[in-house]
């Protein structure tokens, strides 16, 4: 019987991860960020674009297969109003799937068939991480271990581009070989925060009472587990910030922020909040 332990090289241990992309509910526009997005959970072994490509629609996306190395499958519409391309997408998922060799999922598509799909590779001991656009149904946001709107996946307008924060250094070295995407290390574009974004503060406090102490402080990195468990689709960034302590701090009025010596002799610091 073979184990369904994914198989990784000694010198591995980022995550394996297959992205299937629905062209028919995803928009070109988001792939650079998309795919960078990827690399921060682990390596892009398999990326696959699902569609018609000989329709007209499928244009821009031609351009993009090249440039970044995806393998379109071809899926005709076989009738009028019908799309084939999900039960396609669904096949293959289910096929690399009982490869064992993948720690994980990346579907991109805002369509809710996908639901039962994300749950079925979920049971399976995968994780699952979902980019889609707003209107992306709460069932499939829910399926997913992590949903990432493609609001803060696109590049930054013109305007924005001024908008930049140092991105961090990474807490230790990536293993070796090559990633498929190599992140900016001077700066990375914030998205500025749409109209009508409000910080969701319940959620908020509700995160830091589930992980604080008595003393009513919370590791800022055990709030950020709760709040990704109880909302897949929760992102700093749709409010305008590239940390999580960014946006708590932007909130002086509802929470404080403090940093304190980590554990050990390696001189970090540690960041803990609180509500007021």
């Amino acid at each position: 019987m073979k184990s369904k332990t994914p198989l990784k090289s000694d010198d591995d241990d980022q995550q394996r991860l297959a992205v299937l992309i629905d062209a028919d509910n995803a928009q070109p526009s988001v792939i650079e960020g998309l795919l960078a997005e990827v690399a921060k959970y682990g390596v892009a072994s398999v990326k696959r674009i699902y569609g018609d490509f000989t329709s007209t629609r499928m244009t821009q996306w031609k351009a993009a297969l090249l440039k970044h190395s995806i393998a379109p499958v071809q899926q005709f519409a076989y009738t009028s109003g019908k799309n084939a391309t999900d039960s396609s997408l669904i096949i293959d998922a289910m096929d690399l799937l009982y490869t064992h060799r993948f720690d994980g999922f990346c579907l991109v598509s805002s369509d809710s068939d996908f639901t039962r799909l994300a749950q079925r590779l979920r049971e399976e001991g995968l994780v699952v991480y979902g980019f889609g656009e707003r209107k992306t149904p709460d069932a499939f946001v829910q399926a997913c271990d992590k949903f990432i709107y493609n609001d803060v996946l696109r590049m930054a307008e013109p305007q924005e581009t001024a908008r930049v924060v140092a991105a961090p250094k990474p807490a230790k070295k990536r293993a070796a070989g090559k990633a498929p995407i190599v992140e900016p290390e001077a700066a990375a574009p914030v998205p500025a925060p749409q109209k009508g974004n409000t910080p969701p503060l319940s959620l908020l406090r509700q995160a830091i009472e589930e992980a604080s102490d008595e003393s009513g402080w919370a590791f800022l990195g055990a709030v950020g587990g709760y709040l990704n468990k109880i909302r897949p689709d929760f992102d700093q960034r749709l409010y305008g910030h590239a940390k999580l302590s960014g946006l708590f701090r932007s909130q002086s009025k509802h929470f404080a922020v403090e940093e304190r010596p980590a554990p050990g002799a390696n001189g970090g610091k540690h960041l803990y909040v609180r509500s007021l």
